[in-house]
């Protein structure tokens, strides 16, 4: 198995995927998909798969979404919420995705 490089996530973290631990109220199922589907779609530079790809990304993105899962789970609480607000969670990117509005 490959050696992990160890970075420094003060300076390497890419300042596009969002924070999920420590939400109030906490992170969905759904959240954590979109996610995943993010990441899935930056390390491959695919944003827009052909249809044979779509099910291997697919795929690729709901195995990763249980590894996030399972590592939010273990991790241990924020005392403050993350900075950001999950794109999930605001009602713009909500509309644009017609998806319904969160309940209050």
């Amino acid at each position: 198995m490959p050696v992990l490089q160890r970075w420094s996530y003060d300076t390497c973290m890419c300042r596009n995927i969002t924070e999920l631990r420590g939400l109030e109220p906490p992170v969905t199922r759904e959240e954590i998909e979109a996610a995943a589907s993010q990441y899935v779609r930056k390390v491959t530079g695919l944003a827009r798969p052909r249809p044979e790809l779509s099910k291997l990304l697919d795929e690729a993105a709901l195995e990763v979404a249980e590894i996030t899962e399972r590592l939010l789970a273990s991790v241990p609480a924020r005392r403050q919420p993350p900075k950001a607000v999950p794109p999930l969670r605001r009602p713009e990117v909500r509309k644009r995705m017609g998806l319904s509005p969160l309940a209050p």
